[in-house]
């Protein structure tokens, strides 16, 4: 079950995440609590996962270079490869696909040879290719939800 506290922070900061050097002081004041609350709700959500970081969202290549990547895994294998790739920091999320490339992520680097090392090195540890996916059009997708805050 999620606190109004809970709820709030993940309805309203979402997006417009306050960009201070005290972000956590600022969403305390404008909810009327205290800042050692809101790091303890922050810490709940992530503890339940149900939030995995918080952090910017850039826009691909604009710093660094980026890729989606499609990995064909077999079902007894999958879970321990994805876990092992959601590790390495340079990767943001991924996800499975009903696919013969049924794994998917996103890397992230500070370069090119960053980011081929990474892959590399995924590569080496599973035993399994990669499938590099090169951005061709880049498209916004607003992926905020609202939540209801009554119960």
């Amino acid at each position: 079950m999620l606190s109004p506290l809970h709820k709030q922070l993940l309805n309203d900061y979402q997006q417009d995440f306050p960009l201070s050097p005290t972000p956590y002081r600022d969403i305390a004041e404008q909810l009327g609590v205290t800042e050692d609350q809101v790091l303890r709700a922050f810490r709940e959500l992530s503890e339940r996962q149900l939030i995995s970081r918080i952090g910017p969202v850039i826009a691909p290549n604009s710093i660094g270079s980026s890729a989606l990547v499609a990995m064909a895994v077999p079902d007894y294998d999958l879970e321990w490869v994805a876990e092992m790739i959601s590790a390495y920091p340079e990767v943001n999320h991924n996800y499975e696909r009903e696919n013969r490339f049924n794994l998917w992520f996103v890397a992230v680097a500070d370069d090119e040879r960053h980011l081929r090392a990474v892959i590399e090195d995924i590569e080496h540890r599973t035993g399994y290719k990669t499938m590099l996916l090169p951005m061709l059009a880049d498209y916004y997708i607003n992926l905020g939800f609202e939540l209801e805050l009554h119960d």
